[in-house]
């Protein structure tokens, strides 16, 4: 059996392999390692999971920490600030991420530092870390050409530059992008190049910066593995669906829930949490610190399931994931293999589902055929055994937080609103009739909803937290007492800001 040791690398790196619990390579690794290790080009191809980001790290630090060494002993320093020495190009902050959790602690073994730059978040850090000196940059294409162009670092000293999954890059439109940043690259670096597929430009990327490269392909990047078992659920209408989807989610296993929508990602999310089964979601409407804390809580298993969009199918890379579930269908056959590739990772095995409305067979089956999926849709209602059969072993009921209601504000500051003019401050006062003044009783004759009274612009409660008794603010939404379009100070022209 190879192992880890056959391929020269250093001894800090295979002494952390080994710390956990990787001893030996998987095929993909076992076949471009050879030459990655040696200096050589390397486009590599395979599915997801097959263990491509180990395949390209261990090559990528070994090399800084032999050119460092030669730096040492030179007598220069082997790092200069905002001028990295390797570069690591993906589609996705999440998947920046993961590539940084994995390729992070082999470089502080070697005393290498890394960094990720991508967008959604200030830039600031990015610079602060960029200026005390990094060896290895793990970026997405447009925040760093953002920074290129800012001036506020160099690649003239990239040594090695890999571009992860760059037919995802190019579904996405970052080729262009992506060229503009291999131009700065020198042409003298080593260069690998890992895609699932070879379409939409990736070949011209291949022609164009990677010099007799040597190509390894260890299976069938556009067929699912055969470790994955599929399965059609034909559901008779959404209601069905709805609770044959609550079923599903109900394991003790981790599962990942796709949709076609941000929205519907949020409120499905909600709904199952609401019910008793915790999930998160991750879609591109969430901030960054969300969308870490949501995947963290995946990943460590404190949440077992999360609902995520099409965005997210190739930053997920988390073990253990038994079932994937297609809630809605995707637009074609190389998002389902994205979004299935989440579960059968690197040798596992693993279940995808997708649910089928009686209007979607058409769509589903020409999607299937294109994927080389032969499953054949099954009728189901929810409680049905093969249902069953997918959920497993039923994990326990997590009743959800209370949702604590904002305090009603006292009297004296209900009143925050300034009178327009002479009665309405004293029906203000009083909290009576139809009076905006009154916002906690005024609120709640009115709908229930806004606890303190209009200003003169109608936009703020007088409440301090300035929220309404539903947890809507002040001055928003329909009819609360703030804004309400018979109130005292709605009557004229500053009133009814919230419609």
């Amino acid at each position: 059996m190879t192992t880890f040791t056959e391929f020269g690398l250093p001894t800090p790196v295979v002494a952390h392999l080994t710390a956990s619990g990787i001893t030996s390579p998987f095929p993909i690794q076992s076949a471009s390692l050879p030459d990655t290790m040696a200096g050589r080009d390397v486009l590599g191809r395979g599915r997801t999971g097959s263990g491509k980001t180990l395949a390209f790290s261990l090559p990528v630090v070994t090399r800084l920490a032999r050119s460092a060494a030669e730096a040492k002993a030179q007598g220069r320093s082997r790092r200069v600030a905002n001028r990295p020495r390797a570069l690591v190009l993906c589609p996705t902050r999440e998947l920046a991420n993961q590539i940084d959790a994995t390729m992070k602690p082999l470089a502080e073994a070697l005393g290498l530092r890394t960094t990720t730059i991508f967008g959604g978040v200030a830039q600031s850090r990015q610079v602060t870390a960029l200026g005390a000196g990094v060896d290895v940059v793990i970026a997405c294409p447009g925040r760093l050409e953002d920074l290129l162009n800012q001036r506020l670092l160099s690649l003239d000293d990239i040594e090695i530059t890999v571009l992860d999954e760059a037919d995802h890059m190019a579904d996405l439109g970052f080729l262009p992008g992506v060229k503009r940043i291999m131009d700065r690259t020198p042409r003298t670096g080593q260069r690998l190049l890992f895609s699932a597929t070879l379409d939409n430009g990736v070949d011209v990327l291949v022609k164009r910066y990677l010099s007799n490269p040597v190509t390894h392909s260890v299976d069938d990047a556009a067929a699912p593995p055969p470790q994955m078992t599929h399965h059609i659920l034909a559901v008779a209408d959404k209601e069905v669906k709805r609770d044959v989807v609550h079923q599903l989610a109900q394991g003790t296993g981790r599962r990942v829930l796709f949709t076609r929508t941000k929205h519907q990602a949020k409120k499905l999310a909600r709904q199952l949490t609401a019910a008793g089964v915790p999930a998160v979601d991750l879609h591109g409407n969430l901030g960054q610190g969300a969308r870490e804390r949501n995947l963290a809580a995946f990943s460590s298993g404190d949440v077992k399931v999360m609902v995520a969009t099409d965005i997210a199918a190739r930053g997920i890379h988390v073990d253990e994931v038994e079932l994937v579930v297609h809630v809605d269908p995707p637009a074609e056959h190389k998002a389902y293999l994205h979004r299935s590739g989440r579960t059968a990772r690197a040798g596992s095995v693993g279940d995808v589902v997708t649910l089928m409305l009686p209007e979607e067979r058409g769509d589903v089956r020409d999607l299937t055929r294109k994927a080389r999926i032969s499953a054949r849709p099954q009728d189901v209602r929810p409680g049905d055994a093969v249902v069953s059969a997918l959920v497993g072993e039923v994990a326990a009921h997590v009743e959800p937080a209370p949702v604590q209601a904002p305090q009603q504000p006292s009297r004296a500051g209900s009143g925050g609103g300034q009178a327009p003019a002479g009665g309405a401050s004293r029906r203000r006062r009083s909290g009576r009739g139809r009076s905006g003044g009154g916002g906690a009783q005024g609120g709640q004759q009115q709908s229930g909803g806004g606890a303190g009274g209009g200003t003169r612009s109608g936009g703020r409660g007088g409440a301090p937290t300035g929220r309404g008794q539903g947890g809507r603010p002040a001055g928003q939404g329909g009819r609360s007492g703030a804004q309400g379009g018979r109130s005292g100070q709605s009557r004229g022209r500053q009133g009814g800001s919230g419609r």
